[in-house]
């Protein structure tokens, strides 16, 4: 039960656009307590359906600037086979202290982060 909660926690945190690893993976850990690169490669799993879903949405509602995504997505594929590779040469403890502090900085920039998000025009 608690599983299928963090599952849906997660998965509307993503259609959100925002991240459900954010709310994925430190879930796991706390409540279900598997290895950190067991946690993190379910978050992986858990991506791709989810994003298939709400790329789509976004994608009937114009919310999708393709001229910008398509070669963030190219670099990205190469940057996930370099992060995929570092990660299993890491111990479960040291990732599991790489990721808090990401989302410790994170957190810390949408709490004091200064400037106004500038609307980017949709050039589909």
């Amino acid at each position: 039960m608690i599983v299928m909660l963090i599952g849906l926690a997660a998965g509307i945190i993503s259609g959100m656009g925002i991240g459900g690893g954010a709310i994925l993976i430190p879930a796991l850990v706390i409540f279900v307590k598997p290895e950190q690169h067991i946690a993190q490669s379910v978050n992986l799993l858990f991506f791709i359906p989810t994003a298939i879903v709400a790329l789509v949405i976004h994608i009937k509602n114009k919310n999708v600037n393709f001229k910008m995504g398509i070669p963030i997505v190219i670099t990205g594929l190469g940057g996930a086979v370099l992060g995929s590779k570092l990660a299993l040469a890491m111990n479960g403890a040291t990732l599991k202290h790489i990721f808090g502090v990401f989302l410790l900085l994170m957190g810390i920039y949408e709490i004091f982060g200064k400037g106004k998000v500038k609307k980017i025009k949709n050039t589909q």
